[in-house]
């Protein structure tokens, strides 16, 4: 399950929640609206439970991005889900 983001619109940073059912596979990342994978905020084995991750507004390679809508998509548990959030400066 995951939450819309918060805050929304945010600047500089913005929290993202998530539950898992059970431990498994996550890949959480943030998109720009062209489709274009901005940053990789989880990747791995993620156990059960509520989770937390920040994101700084930053790209992968430490960049800020530019203000604007993105999108930020959870695929776990044989699901995907995606939201859209704005940053502001």
């Amino acid at each position: 399950q995951l939450r819309q983001n918060h805050p929304n619109p945010f600047n500089p940073a913005t929290s993202i929640s998530f539950a898992l059912p059970r431990d498994g596979q996550v890949d959480l990342a943030v998109y720009a609206v062209d489709g274009r994978r901005v940053a990789t905020l989880v990747g791995g084995l993620v156990t059960a439970g509520e989770h937390t991750v920040s994101w700084d507004g930053r790209d992968s390679g430490g960049r800020r991005v530019a203000s604007g809508a993105y999108f930020y998509r959870l695929t776990a548990d044989g699901t995907t889900h995606v939201k859209r959030m704005v940053m502001v400066k």
